[in-house]
C-alpha cells in the first residue's frame, strides 16, 4: 500500500542482497506491471545503457563494457536487474553523476552554477535547501571533527546532493497505485533522513516505507528498544 520503499542496505553484506531480490519477487507478486525498481549503485547518465540492456537492445557483454558498474554489481546487483529484465519492469538510475558530488565536496553547491543546461539533466533541480540538521547531517558532520568547519559543510552539502537527487529520480516516475522499491545504502534512508527526508520535502503527501537493516554478531539476533524505535 505504499508509494515508494527505501531499502537501506548494507553494500557488503550477501544476505540484505537476498532479502532484496526475494522481497522484488514478493512485491511483484502483489503489484505486477504497477512495481518499478530503482537503485543508487546507476547514476542518471547511465540509464540509456541500463534500459537498452533491459529492452534487449545491448546485450549483457555490451552492457557490462558500456557501463562502470559497482565491483559487487554480478552477486548482488545483476540478479535485481535481470529480474526486471525478465518481467519488463522500469530500473531507474536514480543517482547523481558522481563527478557532480566531487565538484560540490571540493567547492560547495555553488560549484553547479557553472554547469551547462545538459549537464543540469543529472542532478535534482537547483536551488537545492540542505537542512544541515536533517537526520544523519549532523553525525556527519561531527565525524569530520570539529574544527572542519565549511569542508565539513560541502561534504554534507555532497551528500544531500546525491539524496535530492535519487529523491527526485523517484518522483519522477511517481504514478498513483505503482510502488516504487528502490535500493540504497543504509544511510541514505536511515532514522527517516536522506532519500526519505527529500521525498517528504517535496511530497508531502506521499507513503513511504523505510527498510533498515541492523546487525548483531550473536546468532540470534537481539535488539535494543531504541533499535525499532
Amino acid at each position: 500500500q505504499y508509494d515508494s520503499v527505501l531499502f537501506g542496505e548494507h553494500h557488503n553484506n550477501a544476505v540484505n542482497h537476498w532479502l532484496q531480490l526475494r522481497l522484488t519477487k514478493a512485491l511483484y507478486e502483489k503489484k505486477k506491471e504497477q512495481l518499478v525498481l530503482g537503485a543508487e549503485m546507476f547514476e542518471r547518465h547511465q540509464q540509456e545503457s541500463l534500459t537498452n540492456y533491459l529492452n534487449g537492445n545491448l546485450n549483457e557483454k555490451e552492457f557490462k563494457q558500456n557501463t562502470k558498474l559497482w565491483s559487487n554489481y554480478s552477486t548482488d546487483y545483476e540478479p535485481l536487474v535481470n529480474f526486471a529484465k525478465e518481467h519488463h519492469l522500469p530500473f531507474i538510475a536514480t543517482n547523481v553523476t558522481r563527478k557532480y558530488a566531487s565538484y560540490v565536496a571540493k567547492n560547495g553547491l555553488s560549484s553547479l552554477d557553472t554547469i551547462s543546461d545538459q549537464e543540469k539533466k543529472y542532478i535534482a533541480q537547483l536551488p537545492i535547501f540542505i537542512d544541515y540538521k536533517a537526520p544523519g547531517y549532523p553525525e556527519m558532520i561531527e565525524m569530520m571533527g570539529a574544527h572542519s568547519g565549511e569542508r565539513a559543510k560541502q561534504f554534507v552539502a555532497a551528500q544531500a546532493l546525491k539524496d535530492a537527487t535519487m529523491a527526485e529520480s523517484i518522483l519522477n516516475q511517481y504514478k498513483t497505485g505503482y510502488l516504487f522499491l528502490h535500493f540504497n545504502g543504509d544511510y541514505h534512508s536511515k532514522n527517516y533522513g536522506g532519500i526519505y527526508w527529500y521525498l517528504n520535502y517535496f511530497q508531502p503527501n506521499l507513503k513511504i516505507a523505510v527498510i533498515e537493516v541492523v546487525e548483531s554478531n550473536h546468532e540470534h539476533l537481539q535488539l535494543d528498544k531504541k533499535d525499532l524505535e
